[in-house]
């Protein structure tokens, strides 16, 4: 039977069923032909295709005009919402209003990209869609792309050298490292070298759990140095709370401790690279009306760097 349906899809012009509609409600040639804005032959030839495909006379002469026949009265309904569906399927995307939107994203996100990208977005998101929800998962680098293909997130923050291919991506953000400890740090008063860099207590973020090399070290070591790490944690919020009570000192991204009490950061004595971070999306959401405002709506709050990719 499906390879049947679909033989009669392969043979059907679907203006057919519009003209088979309209027929079926004017039970007239010549009225159905100027509602369709079409000839009377034109309209009498698509008849007769119907006729051939669907193996049925569908309007007979009668008394008083054309008469339907059972079968043709059998389609009504069904032809009515058929062309109804195709009718929403070939619609103009409506505008996404989102002050009347209820609408729950998903999106994924390390405690960094929470405090410097969805923390600042979140009140104009609250004020611009307050019937919206928002869902943060924690981000699991190796299944970005998974995830956002199968519809379980919609947006990713992550940094762009380790952003998975595939993706659409926007640019937020170009951070950059900074050498953080507590207000009053006794190393912090004056100049610093980078043997006393490296001679400091330092406590290092490893997401992965554990770990007590980063970039930092991949830098010291082109230049046979070696830093003091005796501290790993797997997540930036916990560093505050260390550096406050303690005189370990951290290499942080400069936007996570902008304006954090008690803290204070200079630049390090050692040359380290930044990183770019960057929106990650599905192509299958890049048109989407909600899914474009969402974006657009982030970027917005954090002044973003170069175009839309």
């Amino acid at each position: 039977m499906p390879g049947i349906v679909m033989d009669n899809l392969r043979n059907l012009d679907l203006n057919l069923l519009r003209t088979l509609a309209v027929l079926l409600s004017e039970l007239n040639v010549t009225r159905a032909a100027e509602r369709l804005h079409l000839s009377q032959p034109s309209v009498s030839v698509q008849l007769a295709r119907l006729r051939e495909i669907l193996k049925d006379p569908l309007l007979l002469p009668g008394p008083r005009g054309m008469q339907p026949t059972a079968r043709a009265q059998s389609l009504r309904e069904p032809l009515a919402k058929a062309l109804l569906a195709l009718s929403e399927v070939l619609a103009p995307i409506q505008a996404f209003d989102p002050s009347t939107a209820r609408v729950t994203w998903k999106i994924a996100a390390t405690d960094y990209s929470e405090s410097t990208v969805l923390i600042p977005a979140l009140p104009g998101l609250r004020r611009l869609a307050p019937d919206s929800r928002l869902a943060v998962v924690q981000l699991a680098p190796r299944s970005i792309g998974r995830q956002c293909e199968r519809g379980e997130i919609d947006l990713a923050f992550h940094s762009a050298d380790e952003a998975p291919s595939g993706l659409r991506h926007r640019s937020l953000f170009m951070e950059k490292y900074v050498l953080v400890g507590r207000r009053g740090h006794p190393r912090f008063n004056r100049k610093m070298s980078l043997t006393q860099f490296c001679k400091l207590d330092h406590v290092i973020v490893s997401p992965d759990g554990g770990g007590f090399s980063g970039v930092t070290d991949a830098a010291l070591a082109e230049a046979e140095l070696q830093r003091r790490v005796v501290l790993s944690v797997p997540h930036f919020t916990f560093v505050r709370e260390v550096l406050l009570s303690t005189d370990l000192v951290a290499m942080l991204p400069a936007r996570l401790v902008r304006g954090m009490p008690g803290l204070q950061s200079v630049a390090p004595p050692v040359d380290m690279p930044g990183f770019e971070m960057v929106m990650l999306w599905h192509e299958r959401s890049h048109l989407d009306p909600s899914h474009q405002w969402l974006r657009d709506v982030i970027v917005s709050t954090i002044n973003p760097v170069g175009p839309r990719t």
